[in-house]
């Protein structure tokens, strides 16, 4: 009888050691290794789990001898996705797509797979019945023929369906119920995602098929499983929002197929995820009276302009402490635009109680914010409201200057199109361009231009 062979691995990053550790190598995180089963003396006797072509011909060669034309994409009838993925799904990709529990991770992809009418899809479930996802299907008003299900953990007996059946699309949902004859330790351990995720990168690599990997996050918001998960696939696709919300967000963490700073906007009804073409309207509030404390910033999102609404509330502080707190919003960006005001403005902060908001539930990095926010800031220090035809773009800087920001010209081209009639930019902004005279003055939207924060309040108030 084979002897069982156990070793510890770290459950952050997936350190395997012979014995247990207090403090990981790795990660350098405390009391991370647990003990799992493994059977290595299996892996010689399993062979190849699916077809592959022969690699007797296999050689070394050189790069100038590699075809570097672009490989052709498969558009889905999902532009927001389309958009993440960097243009379309890439033959031979592995994609990993995390979320939170009841988000719309399934739905969605079980939607894109439906949608797929010329291509043959395989739709791997070890979470659900066929019935279960036969009931989603009629709700979301769908059917393909050329769709096939498979509820299965097992790889090995997955790897014989796909064998039989050849399909062109591979999804699986997820990934953490799934596992490997070839190591006895548990469903979901590191041991297991890390051989099982292994196996679907060689099937897509070898095959040229792509493959969705649903996963799930840990209570941290991080992927679960090793950290070489997210090395090891193509793309990494992480679905947010808040569940009181109807938006989610799909934002691309990584892409080596494209932009890693994609923003896909979908919005959760009855009948699936519809995505949302023009998300600037649904991100600012439409409101009768003019209210203080609000004002509008143009961003971008990758290569997507938005305009969201930014709102803001500074009160008298009724504590020692003032309070400071954001959503959406860097807290620490806060902080250090309220001592720019207070250093370059005069204007006594330490004793409010500041609140910040992104509209829509939208977490928003982009520094072109600043100038809105700062405006936000103003309008409900003044108790006076900002002119609603009027947004912002620019970046401030510690010492009270006003930056320029990149593609300012599609920010603007968004603000003309939603019927803005002002625009406050950087100074800065006009220098280095190539047309003499005014270089926006084939925009309709009057362009203000100023360098410094105190120009801004002596405009706004």
């Amino acid at each position: 009888m084979a002897k069982i062979k156990t070793a510890f691995f770290c459950q952050q990053c997936g350190y395997e050691s012979a014995k247990w550790i207090g403090k990981c190598p790795g990660c350098h995180e405390w009391n991370t290794f647990v003990e799992e089963v493994i059977h290595k003396e299996k892996e010689n006797a399993v062979a190849k789990q699916w077809e592959t072509p022969s690699s007797g011909n296999l050689k070394t060669i050189s790069i100038a001898e590699v075809d570097s034309k672009a490989t052709a994409r498969w558009l889905t009838e999902d532009a927001e996705l389309n958009r993440v993925l960097g243009g379309g799904i890439v033959p031979g990709s592995i994609t990993l797509v995390a979320g939170e529990p009841g988000i719309g991770k399934s739905t969605l992809f079980l939607q894109m797979g439906l949608q797929l009418k010329d291509h043959k899809v395989l739709y791997v479930s070890g979470e659900e019945s066929e019935q279960q996802i036969k009931l989603r299907a009629d709700r979301l008003g769908m059917n393909n023929d050329s769709f096939y299900l498979l509820t299965e953990t097992e790889t090995h007996t997955i790897f014989q369906e796909i064998k039989k059946l050849k399909p062109d699309l591979l999804i699986i949902d997820s990934i953490q119920t799934l596992h490997s004859s070839l190591i006895e330790s548990a469903a979901g351990s590191i041991s297991q995602i890390r051989e099982t995720a292994a196996n679907f990168q060689r099937f897509a690599k070898e095959t040229q098929t792509p493959v969705f990997i649903i996963g799930h996050i840990t209570k941290d918001g991080n992927i679960a499983g090793p950290k070489i998960l997210e090395h090891m696939v193509d793309t990494v696709l992480q679905f947010e929002g808040d569940r009181h919300y109807a938006y989610r967000m799909l934002r691309t963490m990584k892409n080596r197929f494209g932009s890693t700073s994609e923003l896909g906007i979908y919005e959760m009804l009855e009948t699936g995820m519809r995505p949302v073409s023009n998300p600037s309207e649904i991100l600012i509030t439409q409101k009768e009276d003019a209210l203080s404390g609000i004002a509008i910033a143009a961003t971008l999102e990758g290569i997507r302009p938005l305009l969201i609404e930014v709102q803001a509330l500074v009160t008298q502080s009724v504590y020692g402490t003032p309070q400071r707190t954001v959503s959406g919003f860097d807290l620490r960006r806060l902080q250090l635009l309220l001592a720019v005001l207070e250093k370059r403005g005069g204007f006594q902060f330490g004793m409010k109680d500041v609140f910040l908001n992104i509209a829509g539930g939208l977490k928003v990095e982009d520094p072109s914010i600043d100038l809105a926010v700062l405006s936000a800031l103003l309008s409900s220090y003044e108790d006076s409201p900002i002119p609603p035809n009027v947004c912002f773009a620019g970046e401030v800087g510690l010492s009270g200057e006003i930056r320029a920001v990149n593609r300012i010209e599609q920010r603007i081209a968004e603000a003309e199109k939603l019927g803005f009639e002002k625009m406050i930019i950087s100074k800065y902004n006009l220098s280095g361009k190539e047309q003499k005279g005014n270089p926006f003055k084939k925009f309709r939207i009057q362009i203000i231009t100023m360098s410094k924060v105190e120009e801004l309040y002596q405009y706004l108030f």
